[in-house]
């Protein structure tokens, strides 16, 4: 039997830009929840409906949700009348893909403490990956190995100010390490960050149609090449760089893990963040 293909070996393979575009329309918050409760139920859906379910978020923010899902391609309506039911799209149904290799990788690779809902798992792990130029980042630095602030920079083609902002955030979600304490230490990915080539993949996968749902041109490849550097050399011809909360007691398997009524009670700290953004 062949030996199992190294997780980082995927991580420089993807469209960076692809898989960024595609989180940014699963990634916002309570998108998940909405998707699997859709999934569950296995109905057309309204709003009170929905949020019924979600009694941890207002109703109309849950219209609001499935709104910007409809205009995403994620669920469809049954009729342009208001109050018309929603269920989920193609595109919607075949996010279990995603989201069972965002809570594989959640349960094997991050410490969140405590049980928590496999909704709530998804959300955390997209949360840590779903900014811009992060893809692009984690890329250099399984392609490069150790390097420097400048180095990183210079790669992605980020301004200093952006690379310190992504590489913070990176290290406070435990993808990204320094190699030392002194300024100007090396930066390297965590095993976090190392295992991440199947997360990729499967977004890269499911976002294949993204392009033609939402009537926007093809992305074309991220292209920048990975520049002449200090640090080891690449580690493959092909890879292209350039540019959840508690630990969760459902097995992987289980996708739709929470049960429609009631629903796992979510911190008030967690509810304070649901107001609406799509922000990147």
């Amino acid at each position: 039997m062949s030996a199992p293909v190294q997780p980082s070996a995927a991580i420089g393979s993807v469209d960076a830009q692809r898989v960024e575009d595609a989180l940014s329309l699963i990634a916002p918050k309570w998108t998940t929840w909405s998707v699997q409760t859709l999934a569950q139920q296995d109905r057309p859906m309204r709003v009170r409906d929905v949020a019924a379910r979600l009694p941890f978020v207002s109703e109309q923010f849950v219209s609001k949700r499935l709104a910007q899902m409809h205009a995403d391609g994620l669920v469809t309506r049954a009729g342009a009348r208001h109050g018309a039911p929603y269920q989920l799209s193609a595109s919607g149904q075949s996010l279990s893909s995603v989201h069972r290799a965002l809570s594989d990788w959640s349960q094997t690779s991050l410490s969140l403490g405590g049980p928590v809902a496999g909704a709530e798992r998804i959300e955390d792990a997209l949360r840590r990956l779903h900014l811009r130029h992060s893809t692009a980042v984690i890329q250099v630095l399984d392609a490069c190995g150790p390097m420097r602030f400048v180095e990183i920079a210079e790669e992605v083609g980020l301004e200093s100010s952006l690379t310190g902002q992504r590489l913070n955030r990176l290290q406070a979600d435990g993808l990204v390490a320094r190699t030392g304490t002194r300024h100007g230490d090396p930066y390297v990915l965590t095993d976090a960050g190392r295992a991440l080539g199947p997360v990729y993949a499967a977004v890269e996968h499911w976002s294949a149609p993204v392009s033609t749902r939402r009537n926007s041109p093809s992305l074309a490849p991220v292209t920048a090449a990975i520049r002449t550097h200090t640090g080891p050399p690449l580690g493959s011809d092909d890879i292209r760089a350039a540019a959840a909360l508690r630990r969760s007691a459902a097995a992987p398997s289980s996708l739709f893990s929470h049960a429609p009524q009631p629903q796992p009670r979510v911190p008030a700290a967690v509810t304070a963040q649901s107001a609406p953004s799509r922000g990147r």
